[in-house]
């Protein structure tokens, strides 16, 4: 049976909180990404299992008026907390001290739960359903 990938954004309203995930392509060429072939998504992938880092595949932000196919991203099951070692050692893994990222091709974001909470309306029964027939 498919998995079902829910969007990042219904995830944060499930979770009721901020999330953090995981974008994997190269800036220029994303259009032609395949993720099932990423040695870099690859290996993050490996590191956050060896770490037990839980993670799950995940859509982009829904818009209803876009409809975007999977490109590999993934929700960590990581509350996105400072104080929490578990966050620390998680941004340390894929940030470089600037922030910038240490590896080529992997964005990491934070999606704060009031931005997610402006699409409450899509986990209405038959929201898609409706947002697919009017489009």
């Amino acid at each position: 049976m498919p998995q079902l990938i829910e969007h990042i954004d219904a995830i944060a309203r499930q979770k009721r909180r901020a999330v953090l995930y995981l974008e994997f392509h190269p800036a220029t060429a994303w259009r032609h990404y395949r993720y099932e072939a990423d040695a870099a998504r690859d290996a993050v992938l490996a590191w956050l299992d060896e770490h037990q880092v839980g993670w799950q595949p995940c859509g982009p932000y829904a818009d209803p008026g876009t409809i975007l196919p999977y490109r590999g991203q993934v929700y960590l099951d990581v509350p996105y907390d400072e104080a929490l070692p578990a966050y620390r050692v998680l941004r340390d893994y894929l940030e470089l001290p600037d922030g910038g990222m240490r590896h080529g091709g992997v964005r990491f974001y934070a999606l704060p739960l009031d931005l997610a909470e402006k699409n409450a309306e899509h986990d209405d029964p038959g929201f898609w359903e409706r947002a697919w027939a009017e489009s």
